[in-house]
């Protein structure tokens, strides 16, 4: 990629989710999905940081965002992330599956929100249509 330009480069992405219930939703990202708040986050507020491994996801009660948003987060490994949704409780919507373009699995938020949890495809595992 060409820096030359004079144009601003990406530093952050990301995405913000419509939630009913701040503190509900902070509660489920915190304690089932293992996200950490932002340093500034309260449960007063009405949004939010939550992050995990340097990457996060803002959570908006009421204001911004839409119901029903899906989301794709890449992993370097699937497995150990299922394993700790399973024990922590997850709706955990679709388990593991070898699709064409990722080993993935979907997990379902509170509010509705598809998380889609994916990494490198299976070579040991056939692919589902």
């Amino acid at each position: 990629m060409s820096t030359s330009k004079n144009r601003g480069l990406f530093e952050n992405i990301a995405p913000i989710l419509n939630v009913k219930n701040f503190a509900a939703s902070l509660e489920y990202y915190e304690n089932v999905l293992g996200f950490e708040r932002g340093e500034w986050v309260t449960e007063d507020l009405l949004i939010g940081y939550v992050e995990r491994d340097g990457f996060g996801i803002y959570l908006s009660q009421e204001g911004q965002g839409h119901p029903g948003t899906w989301l794709w987060i890449g992993l370097k490994a699937l497995d150990p992330l299922y394993e700790e949704f399973q024990t922590a409780g997850a709706n955990i919507v679709m388990e593991p599956t070898n699709f064409h373009w990722a080993w993935e699995m979907r997990i379902q938020d509170p509010d509705g929100h598809v998380i889609r949890f994916a990494a490198e495809p299976r070579e040991d595992l056939p692919f589902v249509a």
